[in-house]
C-alpha cells in the first residue's frame, strides 16, 4: 500500500512515498463509439529505491494469456507513475479487458495490475418514431429519427450531424420528417459532429405512394392506315409498382372497359385512356384520339400512286422512242420539203389498187393501166447518221402506189 503525502507549496509536489507494488485503474468500465479514440487512465506504484525498466499493456484473452499491444495502441504514460493508454479508432474487436504490467531493476521487481479496465465499443444508433404507428410509410406521414450515443446513457449529450444518401442535410440529435413525399425516400445515417467519420448504421426510408404521371404512348403514330400494327403502352410511377392497368374507350360519351395490361392493341380508331392502380390508389391518363384510315381510302391512294407511276413510265418511253426515231429518219414537214423531194424523184412505181367509188359499178369492166416508177433520194438533207447508213447500202428505194383508171366511153 502506498502512502501519499502532500505538502502545500506553491505549484510544487512535495513527494510521494511508496513502499509496495500497485496498479490503480481510475475507470474500470470505459465506453467508446466505434471509430473514436478511447483512453484508459492508469497509475502504478513501486518501492522508491527501484527504477522502472519496462512497461507493457495487454488485452486479456484468457486468464493466463495477454494479447500483445500493436501500433494502434499508444502508451501516453511514463516510467514514474502514469501508465495511461490510448486506443485509436476503436473497433468492435477492441472490446475487452486491458491490464498493465511493469518491471523494475530488481530480481523480483515485476507487477501486473490484474483488475484491469474493461472497454466497450458501441455504434451510434438511430431510433425511429412514427406517430401513426404504421409499419409502412406513405405520402403525408411523419417520421422522427433520433441519433443516440449509448455511451451517454441515452441522454443525447453529443452533437450529431445527419446524412441522406451520404450527403449532410442538418444537425441535431433528432431529424423531423413531416408530410412526407416520395422525395424523402433514401438512406439516413448520423454521426458525431466532431467526428464525421463515426457513423451510425443505415436506416432506409421507403415512402409508398399511388400512381403518378400516368401516360399513354402510341406506336407508330396516332394516325395510321387500316390493318397497321398499332400499339398503345400505358406507363406510370408508383410505389409499390402498379398492380393493374385497365384500358377504356370513350364512345358517344360512354366509357367502356376494353382491355387489361400495360400494352393494348386497338381494333379500330377512337378515343382511349388507361388507368393505373396499386394498393394506395389509381390514376387515369389523358385521353388520346386514334385515327385509322378506312380500307377504301388506302386502296384509292395506292391506285392513284400506281397510275401516276404508270403514266410517267409511258411518257418517258414515248419520248425516248420519238427521239430515237427522229435520229434515224427524216420526214418532210413543209410543202417546200415535199417539192424538193418530188424534184429528186427518178422513178415512181404505180401498183394496182382498188379505188372504187360509189359509182364503181359503171367502171367495173374498165381496164387499168399501171405505170412503174422508181424514186431515188439525194443526200443533201441527210444527217450524219443516215450518211453512215448509206455507206453500207447505196440503193434506198421508196415505193409509192398510185392508181389510174382508164375509163371506157360512156354510152
Amino acid at each position: 500500500m502506498c502512502v501519499v503525502t502532500w505538502t502545500l507549496m506553491p505549484l510544487f509536489l512535495a513527494g510521494v512515498l511508496c513502499n509496495t507494488w500497485e496498479v490503480v485503474y481510475q475507470k474500470q468500465h470505459i465506453c467508446a463509439v466505434k471509430g473514436l479514440s478511447a483512453v484508459i487512465p492508469c497509475s502504478f506504484y513501486y518501492p522508491d529505491k527501484l527504477k522502472v525498466k519496462r512497461v507493457m499493456w495487454g488485452q486479456v484473452i484468457s486468464v493466463r494469456n495477454l494479447k500483445k499491444i500493436t501500433t494502434k495502441f499508444q502508451y501516453i504514460g511514463d516510467r514514474n507513475h502514469n501508465c495511461s493508454l490510448k486506443i485509436h479508432q476503436v473497433e468492435h474487436n477492441d472490446t475487452g479487458k486491458y491490464t498493465f504490467r511493469f518491471t523494475t531493476n530488481s530480481k523480483e521487481g515485476k507487477w501486473t495490475g490484474k483488475e484491469g479496465s474493461t472497454l466497450k465499443v458501441v455504434d451510434l444508433s438511430i431510433s425511429v418514431t412514427k406517430p401513426n404507428g404504421n409499419r409502412t410509410t406513405k405520402e403525408g406521414d411523419s417520421v422522427n429519427l433520433t441519433c443516440r450515443n449509448s455511451c451517454d446513457g441515452g441522454n443525447l449529450l453529443s452533437a450529431f450531424t445527419w446524412f441522406k444518401n451520404g450527403e449532410p442535410i442538418t444537425e441535431g440529435p433528432t431529424l423531423y420528417l413531416s408530410n412526407m413525399s416520395y422525395t424523402n425516400s433514401g438512406n439516413y445515417t448520423c454521426s458525431l459532429k466532431t467526428h464525421t467519420g463515426t457513423t451510425s448504421g443505415v436506416i432506409h426510408i421507403d415512402v409508398e405512394y399511388g400512381p403518378k404521371n400516368t401516360s399513354v404512348s402510341v406506336r407508330p403514330s396516332m394516325e395510321a392506315d387500316a390493318g397497321s400494327n398499332i400499339t398503345l403502352t400505358c406507363s406510370s410511377h408508383a410505389n409499390p409498382p402498379v398492380e393493374n392497368y385497365t384500358w377504356f374507350k370513350i364512345d358517344d360519351g360512354d366509357i367502356m372497359d376494353v382491355g387489361n395490361g400495360p400494352v393494348f392493341v386497338p381494333g379500330d380508331g377512337g378515343q382511349y385512356l388507361c388507368s393505373a392502380t396499386n394498393k394506395h390508389g389509381s390514376q387515369n391518363s389523358s385521353v388520346i384520339t386514334l385515327k385509322i384510315k378506312p380500307y377504301w381510302a388506302t386502296c384509292t391512294r395506292d391506285v392513284l400512286t400506281v397510275a401516276t407511276v404508270a403514266v410517267l413510265l409511258i411518257v418517258i418511253t414515248v419520248t425516248a422512242v420519238r427521239r430515237l426515231h427522229k435520229k434515224k429518219t427524216w420526214v418532210p414537214e413543209t410543202e417546200e420539203d415535199i417539192q424538193d423531194c418530188m424534184q429528186n424523184t427518178d422513178y415512181v412505181n404505180w401498183l394496182p389498187c382498188d379505188n372504187q367509188s360509189q359509182e364503181g359499178n359503171q367502171y367495173e369492166e374498165a381496164a387499168t393501166e399501171v405505170v412503174y416508177t422508181t424514186v431515188h433520194f439525194t443526200n443533201k438533207r441527210k444527217s450524219n447518221m443516215l450518211q453512215q447508213m448509206d455507206s453500207h447500202n447505196n440503193e434506198d428505194v421508196v415505193y409509192i402506189t398510185v392508181c389510174r383508171n382508164q375509163l371506157s366511153n360512156p354510152l
